[in-house]
């Protein structure tokens, strides 16, 4: 029976890793995608201050690279020190961010550049902002739900921004329409993976992800996260997380799926040995990846200096 257990927790920390591999995947592929279209915007803009809320900093350049400031205490001194970090790639900064709070940050920079208002955020205030009397509206079981999609599909190829002010606008609109598609990508993620554990949590029953003052994160033996948090502006009531869409509001698939992993190894020790050779097999592909790199770029540079000889 213990044998048993322990290959179901194994299979479980496994699904669980590739889980956290295919978000990084598709999110960083995202990202990359955002980047590459507002490139030239955010040239113009001289690069933007995204997150500056100490000790939280974060500000893209105009080469997009990304200025990250992070601070922590000496163990040694009991002093904070800052550091900055050059982060110069978007799996990078999918690791240290979660993408929604990417996007977020950079619609509202850019209405801040803009001189815009703070975005409505509560029902009522989108009413007040459209003058939509109360008694004309109706509820919606999702008013937000392909929003994202909505407004990508009514584009066409834009000519560039006249002046820095368009050019903020149209990088606001892009970044709201991302957030909200990254929040349901994300929200998707832990649907798809209740799926594939409730196999494996109907025999382990529920596992305690997270047990802090303000926080309780549950697998439930359903498989499906379910949490408990205390909001920073909830006036110390706790308040319950059940479906996908509330979960992805606090928390990251990534940090999630290898906060679980983590517990499972550190509950059955014996899963440690399994993970280390995971890990050592992907360090292996990834360096054979970069020799092989390294070998087209020879190659590449023998072709070269061969047509340069022919030239002369």
């Amino acid at each position: 029976m213990d044998t048993r257990r322990n290959d179901q927790l194994g299979e479980l920390a496994a699904d669980a890793a590739l889980e956290r591999t295919d978000f990084l995947v598709t999110a960083t592929g995202q990202l990359n995608k955002f980047l590459a279209r507002n490139a030239e915007r955010v040239r113009d803009l001289g690069g933007m201050t995204l997150i500056d809320e100490d000790p939280d900093y974060l500000a893209v350049a105009p080469d997009m690279s990304f200025r990250s400031r992070s601070r922590y205490q000496d163990e040694d001194t009991g002093e904070w020190v800052s550091e900055t970090e050059v982060i110069e790639s978007a799996a990078e900064l999918v690791e240290l961010y979660n993408p929604a709070d990417i996007y977020a940050a950079f619609a509202e920079a850019a209405r801040e550049a803009a001189g815009l208002p703070a975005e409505p955020t509560a029902a009522g205030d989108l009413l007040e902002t459209a003058r939509v009397p109360a008694a004309d509206s109706f509820s919606l079981e999702d008013p937000y739900a392909g929003a994202a999609d909505s407004w990508a599909a009514g584009q066409t190829p834009a000519e560039p921004p006249s002046d820095e002010e368009e050019a903020a606008r149209r990088l606001y609109d892009l970044a709201l329409a991302f957030q909200d598609r990254s929040q349901r990508t994300e929200a998707r993620l832990f649907e798809q993976f209740a799926e594939n554990a409730e196999p494996l949590t109907a025999l382990l029953g529920d596992i305690i992800v997270v047990d802090d003052d303000d926080e309780r994160l549950t697998l439930g033996r359903n498989g499906a996260f379910h949490a408990e948090v205390v909001p920073e502006e909830g006036g110390g009531e706790w308040r319950q997380l059940g479906a996908a869409d509330d979960l992805v509001e606090f928390y990251d698939p990534t940090d999630v799926f290898g906060d679980l992993a983590d517990t499972l190894a550190e509950n059955y020790p014996s899963l440690a040995g399994a993970a280390a050779e995971v890990e050592a097999d992907d360090e292996a592909d990834d360096e054979a990846d970069d020799e092989a790199d390294g070998d087209e770029a020879d190659d590449g540079g023998d072709d070269g200096e061969a047509g340069g000889a022919d030239r002369g």
